[in-house]
């Protein structure tokens, strides 16, 4: 019987105490996929505009051109879905601005933390 159980651990994990795979030990699936470290792609081709089919009830009706103002939506308490609802309808006049990036520390019971 006691045989029988080491058996059992050996095929769980072995000498781990049969706790199937564990934590440690992950060298041999590599990583996580992906790209490591800070930045992205860049330079290539820039990616082509992809048409774009609503799904929405309040989708088609603004690409049909049925709803020309956001005050429209708002006034009948709609739900906006599609980001391409805001973007066909407020269009360029849409801007992004950064105002102050600054460090933000936490306040914990043991003290501060950043």
């Amino acid at each position: 019987m006691a045989e029988r159980g080491g058996e059992r651990g050996a095929e769980r994990g072995g000498d781990r105490g049969g706790f199937g795979r564990g934590f440690g030990g992950r060298g041999d699936r590599g990583g996580r996929g992906g790209p490591r470290g800070r930045g992205g792609r860049r330079g290539g081709r820039p990616a082509e505009e992809e048409k774009w089919t609503p799904v929405t009830k309040l989708g088609r009706l603004v690409k049909e051109g049925k709803i020309q103002k956001l005050e429209q939506i708002y006034l009948h308490s709609l739900p906006v879905k599609e980001y391409q609802i805001i973007d066909l309808l407020v269009g360029p006049t849409l801007k992004d601005e950064v105002m102050k990036i600054m460090p933000v520390q936490k306040q914990t019971r043991a003290g501060q933390r950043t």
